[in-house]
């Protein structure tokens, strides 16, 4: 199981799979299938994962049961993003 994600500036932070759950839970998705993706992304043996490895991951998942699922994700990053430039 990772016990810290990389983050894309080089910063490291604990691994909380919750917040894969709730990120997922924002895109429409049932609780459920949040939980199912984050299972295997914590199943992985690496001690430490990239966020584009856990995004990856995330987003094929989201495609392969709902394509709708997929793009709100995608949306909603894109603007968390943006949002994060001019707080930041």
């Amino acid at each position: 199981m990772p016990e810290k994600v990389i983050k894309k500036d080089g910063r490291e932070e604990e691994f909380i799979k919750e917040k894969i759950v709730v990120s997922v839970i924002k895109s429409g998705s049932p609780a459920e299938i949040g939980r199912a993706i984050a299972d295997e992304v914590e199943k992985m043996t690496e001690e430490q994962i990239r966020t584009q490895v856990i995004r990856k991951i995330v987003l094929e998942n989201l495609k392969k049961r709902d394509v709708d699922w997929y793009k709100s994700w995608v949306g909603y990053d894109e603007s968390a993003k943006r949002l994060s430039k001019y707080n930041g």
